[in-house]
């Protein structure tokens, strides 16, 4: 599995078998994006929850890949009866894909997307487990700090965790120092910060601040191959 980071908490997804994953494609409007919503293969789209810069640009790809929306079930019910191929989840469920398999977690954050200027509630925020080519990564989405995520750890090895740090709307460095030391995962990335003025960290000393080599900053684009780590 090789894994990419693109700004915010957009994370790209390679197989071994060849299936292409993103994870809260927000591009056009991201200034730290490196893709373009025109090109980006994806055979599937999952998202956390409804705010618009994670839902992105979600529509766009799914017309013109025919990618499956994985989401929670509001979600996926708005995208469905616009035509597009959905599958609906729920925290604490799992689901095996011909892609690999993904579990919903809890995350502690509003989900709701504007539509023609009005706000409109779709279902609870979420975050991921993905599991492929024996390897699996955490994706908290927007959260905040819980002491649950101790399970999350549990369940099963985390080879990678995507952790904001942004603050303000999410967890902050520190906790999610402390969330890290809950989830225990191999390598920590942090993501959801420095995509506009009120998310601006440093990723660097966030990460000097995990025990030795734990902590990975990932710049823009750039693949890691979990098959070496």
């Amino acid at each position: 599995m090789k894994i990419s980071w693109h700004g915010q908490s957009c994370v790209q997804i390679q197989t071994n078998s060849g299936f292409t994953i993103l994870i809260d494609p927000f591009i056009t409007g991201n200034a730290k994006s490196d893709l373009d919503p025109q090109t980006v293969k994806a055979d599937a789209i999952i998202l956390t929850h409804a705010h618009n810069d994670h839902i992105g640009d979600t529509e766009p790809i799914a017309t013109r890949t025919g990618a499956i929306i994985v989401a929670n079930v509001e979600i996926a019910d708005f995208f469905a009866k616009k035509g597009f191929t959905t599958h609906g989840m729920q925290m604490g469920g799992k689901h095996q894909f011909d892609f690999g398999e993904i579990k919903m977690t809890p995350a502690i954050h509003g989900s709701s997307y504007e539509v023609d200027g009005e706000a409109i509630t779709l279902g609870l925020a979420a975050g991921i487990t993905f599991t492929v080519d024996g390897q699996t990564i955490y994706h908290a989405g927007d959260t905040a700090l819980f002491t649950d995520m101790k399970l999350i750890g549990a369940y099963k090895t985390i080879d990678v965790a995507f952790l904001p740090i942004g603050d303000n709307f999410t967890m902050g460095p520190e906790d999610a120092a402390i969330a890290a030391s809950y989830i225990q995962a191999k390598k920590i990335v942090p993501i959801h910060y420095d995509t506009f003025p009120l998310i601006e960290q440093d990723a660097s000393a966030f990460c000097t601040s995990l025990p030795e080599d734990q902590g990975l900053v990932l710049k823009i684009g750039e693949e890691i191959d979990l098959s070496y780590m």
